[in-house]
């Protein structure tokens, strides 16, 4: 009995497939969550219909946790955006929705990949860091928060190989 009721409550890893118009909903509501400007419904599910977005997510049940979309531009992609609900945070699930990403888009034959971030994101920061991106350019004061603070955007790079 004690093994059944374990296996219940045992933590199950969120699955990882492919997110597709369906998701723009719940997808929306995470990014608006996650960021200071949310993208709506509508803006996401423009991109989901995109052919050249390339768009994973990581479902729990039936509940989105996470999300990652990126956009494809002949041999170069970039990271549109990725978010993991803060519950699922520091498990490691971005890592593995941006790991799935990037192989889809190596398979695409995408050799190199870019995205912003800001400069004061230090969990984005260690995730490019440890996934490989590097540092290739910046742009001051690119970014807003709500009272007009400026912060600094780092372009980072990866190649795919």
């Amino acid at each position: 009995m004690m093994d059944l009721i374990s296996r219940l409550f045992a933590h199950r890893a969120p699955a990882l497939s492919e997110a597709g118009p369906s998701d723009a909903m719940a997808i929306s509501q995470l990014h608006s969550a996650s960021f200071r400007r949310g993208w709506s419904e509508d803006e996401v599910e423009t991109l989901l219909l995109d052919p050249s977005v390339v768009a994973d997510r990581a479902v729990s049940g039936r509940k989105l946790v996470g999300f990652v979309l990126s956009r494809l531009a002949a041999d170069e992609a970039e990271i549109l955006s990725i978010a993991v609900e803060p519950a699922a945070r520091g498990r490691g699930l971005g890592r593995k929705l941006l790991h799935r990403n990037l192989q889809r888009l190596a398979g695409l034959g995408v050799r190199s990949v870019f995205l912003e971030v800001d400069a004061a994101n230090s969990p984005a920061l260690r995730l490019y860091e440890a996934m490989g991106f590097d540092e290739v350019g910046r742009r001051e004061g690119y970014y807003r928060d709500d009272i007009g603070a400026a912060s600094t955007a780092l372009v980072l790079r990866r190649d795919l190989g």
